[in-house]
């Protein structure tokens, strides 16, 4: 079996993948808790109360999770590593997934940048192929912007050797 790619994203995007989560969890959460709260003040049943709490218990599980086990885990799985022939993904903390991705197969590579990314000075490169995209992201923004260069100058190589 082929080893791990050797290139690591930047520790800073378990920040980012916190903040991420956190607002995602904060908003199933408000979705959830809400309307319960409201019915309980319409009128005070004490099986809403019950429910009320175990959503509230459920999102503090919920926020030690995805807040302090899942970053350093999916930090230390998430790997890439750039060849002359082609671009190697691998990443997945259960399921796991290894993307080998040919330079003939490459049409548009980007790099993106969303405000939590930007406030952490990182990017995203996006490489997009006829099945679909794959992203790397966390990256410093220079880093990133080196990558999306050299991985569209390999695609044109490759392209024209055809």
């Amino acid at each position: 079996m082929r080893d791990l790619p050797k290139d690591q994203l930047n520790p800073k995007i378990k920040n980012v993948w916190r903040i991420n989560d956190a607002i995602w969890l904060t908003v199933v959460f408000l979705c959830c808790f809400v309307p319960f709260l409201i019915a309980f003040f319409v009128e005070s049943a004490s099986w809403i109360l019950i429910v009320l709490i175990v959503i509230a218990a459920l999102y503090a599980v919920g926020l030690i999770v995805w807040l302090a086990v899942l970053p350093p885990i999916r930090f230390v799985r998430w790997r890439y590593e750039l060849s002359e022939d082609y671009l190697d993904i691998a990443r997945g903390i259960v399921w796991r997934k290894r993307f080998i991705i040919p330079f003939i197969r490459v049409q548009n590579t980007d790099t993106r940048q969303g405000p939590i990314l930007r406030a952490f000075g990182l990017s995203s490169v996006t490489v997009s192929t006829a099945a679909g995209e794959h992203e790397i992201p966390g990256l410093e923004t220079h880093v990133a912007e080196q990558l999306r260069d050299r991985a569209a100058e390999l695609a044109r190589i490759a392209q024209e050797d055809v």
